[in-house]
């Protein structure tokens, strides 16, 4: 199993109470903390307004992250779960990403995915065609980025997208491009995508859910002629983690009382991110066990958020010394 960790940006209210001075100072030490730790990778959202609801609380750019920790960190890869193909012009992104591997030295990993928290998109005035727009574009999204990767002079005539001799130099440093991941469990169009594209998936909120969406993948796998077993299967966990069930408790209570601060409903968080679902709540032998599901039912890369790792370090170093080694 190989582990991710999400560094706080203020997309979950996450850098509440923090002066904004000390932001990209608390941002960088998780990094920071996970490179020293032994996490493959860290990651950030694509968003600009926070969830469950929109507030003045802060949200950092994704982009700009992945610029600023490329020249930050030295070894821990670099990913966004997951890009949202709306809101940039796919040949911009190409070009965006490339240079930025090349600065980290071919340490980037490109999240893609078809967006959906509308608001957004209405707030800054992108269009929200429907799913199947979205998506059709996403799917061509791939294809021009891996021309643009690939090709001194690129062309590309799509339904959605078309590019006329684009020239993306630097060329990414990683041969023969930059891993990509194609998010979500979309099971007609992004699982086809996936299939035909991605060099990773990220879906599953339980361990059964996440061996639907494995088999449904395997399928259009098949269709297409190529080995599932090229695509590494990973999802994504937010971690409630402490020594003990009472620990725990008292943990929930913190954020709960945290959260209720700055949203209008402090359970909503709460509920929607250690619910039943997508959830990894408990000691570190509980959290193992979860993590051991995932893994029977073939997953291979956890991602993992933390939410208090900008103001309790001690979260990721107790995850890294009693849960880690179980997966060694």
């Amino acid at each position: 199993m190989r582990f991710g960790a999400f560094v706080p940006q203020g997309w979950r209210v996450d850098l509440v109470d923090i002066d904004v001075a000390d932001h990209w100072s608390t941002m960088l030490g998780v990094a920071k903390q996970a490179e020293s730790l032994g996490f493959e990778s860290v990651w950030v959202y694509d968003h600009f307004h926070t969830v469950p609801e929109p507030t003045q609380e802060v949200t950092y750019e994704a982009w700009t992250l992945m610029a600023a920790l490329a020249v930050t960190t030295d070894t821990i890869r670099l990913g966004q779960m997951c890009t949202c193909n709306g809101y940039r012009p796919p040949p911009y992104l190409a070009k965006v990403a490339a240079s930025i591997d090349v600065i980290s030295g071919g340490r980037l990993e490109m999240g893609i995915g078809g967006g959906w928290y509308e608001h957004e998109f209405n707030a800054y005035g992108y269009p929200f065609p429907k799913p199947s727009v979205r998506l059709g574009e996403l799917d061509e999204a791939v294809q021009i980025m891996i021309k643009m990767w690939t090709e001194d002079e690129a062309s590309f005539d799509g339904k959605h997208y078309s590019i006329d001799g684009a020239i993306c130099q630097p060329k990414p440093a990683q041969n023969p491009y930059i891993p990509i991941w194609v998010a979500g469990g979309g099971e007609q169009l992004t699982l086809r995508t996936a299939a035909r594209y991605a060099n990773y998936t990220n879906f599953g909120s339980n361990p059964v859910q996440f061996a639907h969406k494995r088999d449904v993948l395997a399928g259009h796998c098949e269709r297409i002629g190529r080995d599932p077993g090229e695509i590494t299967m990973s999802s994504s966990l937010n971690v409630l983690l402490a020594e003990s069930e009472a620990a725990v408790a008292a943990k929930r209570i913190r954020l709960r009382d945290g959260y209720a601060r700055v949203v209008s409903d402090g359970d909503a968080p709460m509920d929607r991110w250690f619910g039943s679902d997508q959830a990894g709540v408990g000691t570190p032998e509980q959290l193992a066990a979860i993590i051991r599901g995932y893994e029977a039912e073939g997953c291979e890369y956890i991602i993992l958020n933390f939410p208090d790792a900008a103001t309790d370090p001690a979260t990721m170093d107790l995850f890294a010394a009693e849960v880690m080694p179980h997966f060694s």
